[in-house]
């Protein structure tokens, strides 16, 4: 006997919830909203992380360099912690998504009853709410922001700085538990594969090398490997002059300094507002006292710290300059470096007439160095012939071997207290309450015999 067929006008009667009442109305419109509201909160991260990682570096200077706002220090602060940003992104589309389905679920449960046909009860709650939240939370904004990622970011980059904010203990965790395994996967691949070459040039040379031709071969090897921070002219070691500067002042200071190139900053030094070439100036110096030089000035050229020397050579040669200002995250200025900066860390010291001669370090004996504290630790290592790779683990952010003391020994150390990081022992041999002057360094290489 066949079965009479289905009523579908029965069933969709059938799928209301008989227990709905017009004062639930306000609910469903108030639920429809808060849907639109966390689908737009969905396009948004989802088109962020395309925008963002498909800039140009054309692109990513004009966001953070054509004005010092809040926007651009976002952009520069997001674009250099990439898994930051990654994290933020991951963690707000998880929170996001999971409120879309709670949501969705109540204002289903509010109109339908799905007791007696679970099958239609699935396709709507689970296969049209996702298809839902991929098509308008993932598919369209990611589409749109890669077509337009300049303005994308623009729109973005503070409300995502600001879910970073809010969500930053969250982010740390997510972050440390994953560098773990990146530190000993990509990194250490990475480094390995460096170390490996610079072995390589060891094995392969004969003491009757030239050791200036092996310093070179290094020198390559570590070129693409080395940051602008690395090897940088740190902030107060800039030579700067005041915009308000009369020319004959200006004259007398190029005189004395004898650079090439000195950068002119507005009030101070975070505000650099160009450079000035000393070949600018020479026609002009029959001038007057009051003749207007800042016309003669060039627009600088901003780097962060964290750009690789490799590319900022070629910077240097596509735009034709040879200085740049290095800036911190935050904009502000944090130091200089120069074409001859980045040329010295594969042919070695290069000095000219104007280089003082002033000794910042001296070699006592193969084992024992003084060195003036304020030198970078990438110079210090390469004069002990040591890998700088050594004091990565207790070094973070420090750049300087005053630095890496007070990182080792997080206080300020007094003078002819020894400071020991096997195999090195450090003697401070000059320090007064602000800084740390000379520091000796002896090495104990039978300990550590390369």
């Amino acid at each position: 006997m066949n079965e009479p067929p289905v009523n579908l006008c029965f069933i969709s009667l059938s799928v209301f919830n008989p227990n709905f009442v017009i004062a639930d109305t306000a609910n469903l419109l108030f639920g429809s909203l808060a849907i639109v509201f966390l689908i737009l909160l969905a396009a948004v991260f989802s088109g962020s992380e395309n925008a963002m990682f498909s800039l140009k570096q054309s692109q990513i200077e004009e966001l953070t360099q054509s004005e010092k706002s809040a926007n651009s220090k976002a952009v520069y602060f997001l674009l250099k912690h990439p898994k930051k940003l990654l994290g933020t992104i991951l963690i707000w589309n998880t929170f996001v998504n999971v409120a879309i389905v709670m949501v969705s679920s109540l204002m289903i449960a509010t109109i339908f009853d799905f007791e007696q046909f679970p099958l239609i009860g699935f396709l709507i709650e689970v296969i049209f709410i996702t298809f839902i939240i991929v098509l308008f939370g993932e598919v369209v904004p990611k589409m749109y922001s890669v077509q337009n990622n300049e303005k994308v970011t623009g729109w973005v980059a503070l409300p995502i700085f600001y879910a970073y904010k809010m969500m930053q203990p969250l982010v740390y965790i997510l972050e440390n538990s994953t560098s773990i395994i990146d530190k000993r996967v990509t990194k250490r691949g990475h480094i390995l594969s460096v170390n490996e070459l610079s072995h390589a040039i060891d094995i392969t040379t004969d003491e009757d090398s030239p050791k200036q031709e092996k310093s070179i071969l290094k020198g390559i090897v570590n070129f693409g490997n080395t940051n602008v921070k690395e090897i940088m002219r740190q902030r107060p070691d800039i030579t700067a002059i005041e915009h308000e500067t009369d020319f004959f002042e200006l004259l007398n200071l190029i005189d004395e300094l004898g650079y090439s190139r000195l950068p002119i900053y507005d009030n101070n030094i975070d505000k650099i507002i160009g450079v000035l070439s000393v070949k600018d100036v020479l026609p002009k110096i029959n001038e007057e006292k009051n003749y207007n030089w800042i016309e003669l000035i060039r627009k600088p050229f901003f780097v962060p710290e964290s750009k690789k020397i490799d590319a900022l050579l070629k910077d240097f040669q596509s735009k034709r300059t040879h200085m740049a200002i290095v800036v911190d995250e935050f904009g502000g200025t944090s130091g200089l470096i120069t074409m001859e900066d980045i040329l010295e860390e594969i042919f070695g010291e290069i000095n000219d007439e104007f280089d003082d001669d002033e000794t910042i370090y001296s070699k006592l004996d193969d084992n024992t160095f003084v060195f003036e504290a304020k030198m970078l630790l990438n110079d210090v290592c390469k004069l002990m012939d040591v890998e700088l790779e050594i004091f990565d683990e207790v070094r973070n952010d420090s750049d300087t071997l005053a630095g890496l003391m007070l990182e080792l020994n997080e206080n300020m150390p007094k003078q002819n207290q020894e400071i020991v990081f096997h195999p090195f022992v450090f003697i401070i041999e000059s320090v007064d309450k602000r800084r740390i002057k000379r520091v000796k360094v002896i090495i104990e290489r039978e300990a550590n015999a390369k």
